[in-house]
């Protein structure tokens, strides 16, 4: 019974300096929740009280946490998306910042437009102060857009917050755009795209923008 006991303490420990290492926001959360709550349980059945507090105290704090962040996911005041030339300096410089880890996601993206590609239209997605995202459009004709970029960063990529650029901001719509296409790269990017609205066409996904906000 002690060697289960102390065992129990050890992975309430563990789990909490592992949610340190993690980058996603709510990653770091719920693993940081449940160490917190097992070593809660751990301190009270042996009797050390203050240190029983402090978890009890730091797994509430994390509920409320993750119960702001879940409702925030849903909510367009939140995340806000603003149009940006390409040849913006700061979008320039989010995106060669985090060049490599973009390049995993959107391995044909380029910082310039190809050539008689069609004109590139460039949002940022932003969360108060902080950009946390870029959603690129090749302008195809005809109030098409291709998605070249959909990209967030990795600790905000849980809430998927690109979606708002699709779903309420109106940015793409004022851009011009009355359908925009992509081909996923993935199980999980379809799953992102069904949550945004796009629907399977042949061996790409659409999105109508008409009802756009």
């Amino acid at each position: 019974m002690h060697t289960l006991l102390e065992t129990i303490g050890w992975i309430g420990s563990v789990l909490v300096v592992v949610s340190l290492t993690q980058s996603r926001v709510v990653r770091f959360r719920w693993m940081n929740l449940v160490g917190s709550v097992v070593a809660t349980v751990y301190n009270v059945v042996i009797g050390v009280w203050p240190f029983a507090a402090m978890n009890a105290a730091i797994a509430v704090i994390n509920v409320y946490w993750l119960s702001r962040l879940y409702r925030e996911s849903k909510d367009p005041e939140v995340y806000q998306v603003i149009a940006v030339p390409p040849e913006d300096p700061f979008l320039q410089h989010l995106l060669q910042v985090h060049a490599a880890d973009i390049a995993t996601h959107a391995p044909d993206f380029t910082l310039e437009p190809a050539a008689g590609g069609g004109k590139r239209s460039t949002l940022l997605v932003v969360r108060g102060d902080e950009a946390v995202g870029v959603v690129a459009v090749r302008d195809t004709g005809n109030g098409v857009g291709e998605v070249e970029l959909d990209w967030v960063k990795p600790r905000f990529r849980t809430f998927t917050p690109g979606q708002f650029v699709y779903r309420d901001s109106g940015a793409l719509p004022a851009a011009g755009f009355r359908t925009v296409t992509v081909r996923p790269h993935g199980a999980t990017d379809t799953e992102y795209l069904r949550r945004a609205g796009f629907r399977v066409d042949g061996d790409q996904w659409v999105r109508d923008l008409e009802d756009a906000a």
